[in-house]
């Protein structure tokens, strides 16, 4: 198919400069293990899981039996006072993968909706205990938590915010963000700072708010939209202290590193924190089903069963219309036996060591580049923005990977892969050296 047998006036890409996308038409019309085939019948390696979503690879036939056979069984059913079997089994297969007594699972539709969900409920909980001043959240500067208001607020990525700001919420405020340019190269390690970046927290900002009207802290274990920056050691854990010490929430956004992307089931897993809510989307159907959701501690579900209302009353009065649509629990729960069943997270785990050395031999002293990044299976180059139009050469050398067969992913300064966990070796060295080609050429 040419992309001349379609119209292009109507569709309104997301996140994408459609001016130039019209010039430079970027259309995929089909895909297989890695690779994608263009609407030019070119073939392009999918470098980026195609935004972190397809871990287990393209058209796996397991996943697309289930979905076959779920929409020949039950296609959709309403959420709201009833439900299916497959949203059951699909809760309990994620609570079980889940560390600690994460075991309620309140399933949505993407990452943001889990944002704004687990936002909610963590007001909603404090409300149930008697502590409904409690309404105050904390995010970190450079955080992505979707698109919604909520996550936007607590989100601190600028772009995403600046257009917005008059409707955002009010009463958040954010953490500093979590990277030293002192530790620009890092591969599979956790940098040790000099000093406490969580400092801040304890002296100034939870004294400026007073912790008791704290409600959560949300943060990425690992800050993936922004462009893959790893915490310093013990960060997570000390943050988790801090929380318990306050009687504040915490919350991890595993949208990204949920799943296999660290060689683990969940980020939490991987720094050994358990938070009280823990956001999920993406890899958790293979992205071929919009599914999200959040997995909340029991104590966070006991605390708004514990009411004095009439059993007919709803406890929590917040869901959507797709909420554990069985056609993409059907998804989620072939996509995971097919993950455990192939043992791709530990794959993951085992090729991401491949592709942090591929980058930081061959990254290391080309022209720009600043800073590489590499943990699990995701490796990032930060370049030197070209003065006055920040984003440029990224931008410029993902257009140009993609021309040469590569998909690779530009956010702000820095290009990042994140293949699928079916990669190999050729994979990576195909994807590696086109990029460092590239990185040459927008020199």
């Amino acid at each position: 198919m040419a992309y001349n047998d379609f119209t292009m006036d109507n569709h309104w890409l997301p996140f994408t400069p459609n001016r130039q996308f019209r010039k430079e038409p970027r259309v995929f019309v089909g895909a297989d293990g890695m690779e994608f085939t263009t609407h030019d019948g070119r073939k392009v390696v999918d470098g980026i899981s195609s935004l972190w979503c397809v871990g287990a690879g393209h058209n796996r036939k397991p996943i697309n039996d289930a979905i076959t056979k779920q929409l020949n069984t039950l296609d959709y059913s309403t959420a709201f006072q009833a439900s299916n079997d497959q949203a059951f089994i699909a809760a309990q297969k994620i609570a079980e993968m889940a560390p600690g007594d994460l075991n309620r699972v309140l399933f949505c539709n993407s990452g943001s909706e889990a944002a704004d969900t687990s936002l909610k409920v963590a007001l909603a909980y404090h409300r149930a205990r008697g502590e409904g001043h409690r309404n105050i959240f904390i995010g970190r500067e450079k955080g992505y938590h979707g698109v919604g208001f909520g996550g936007m607020s607590v989100g601190g990525i600028p772009a995403n915010r600046k257009v917005f700001g008059t409707a955002l919420l009010p009463r958040v405020d954010h953490l500093r963000f979590i990277h030293d340019p002192k530790h620009a190269f890092i591969h599979n390690t956790e940098p040790v700072w000099d000093e406490d970046p969580l400092l801040e927290l304890e002296n100034r900002i939870l004294p400026l708010h007073d912790p008791s009207n704290v409600a959560a802290i949300i943060v990425e274990p690992v800050a993936g939209s922004a462009g893959w920056y790893i915490p310093p050691k013990g960060y997570l854990k000390r943050l988790r202290e801090i929380c318990d010490k306050h009687g504040i929430l915490l919350i991890f956004d595993e949208v990204i590193t949920g799943f296999g992307r660290l060689g683990t089931n969940f980020g939490a897993d991987f720094y050994g924190v358990v938070p009280d809510m823990l956001n999920f989307a993406k890899c958790v159907t293979n992205g071929v089903i919009p599914m999200g959701g959040v997995i909340c501690r029991d104590k966070l579900y006991d605390a708004m069963m514990k009411t004095d209302a009439p059993e007919h009353v709803i406890e929590f009065f917040h869901g959507y219309t797709y909420s554990g649509h069985p056609v993409a629990c059907a998804a989620a729960i072939a996509t995971l036996d097919l993950m455990q069943k192939d043992a791709l997270f530990q794959r993951a785990g085992e090729m991401g060591k491949l592709l942090g050395n591929a980058f930081h031999s061959t990254f290391k002293g080309l022209p720009n580049v600043v800073g590489i990044r590499s943990l699990g299976l995701a490796a990032a180059v930060e370049l030197a923005p070209i003065a006055g139009t920040p984003g440029k050469r990224a931008f410029d050398i993902y257009l140009d990977c993609f021309k040469k067969g590569a998909l690779v992913r530009p956010a702000g300064d820095v290009v990042v892969i994140a293949p699928p966990y079916i990669v190999e070796k050729s994979h990576i060295d195909q994807l590696v050296n086109t990029l460092a080609d590239s990185i040459k050429k927008n020199a």
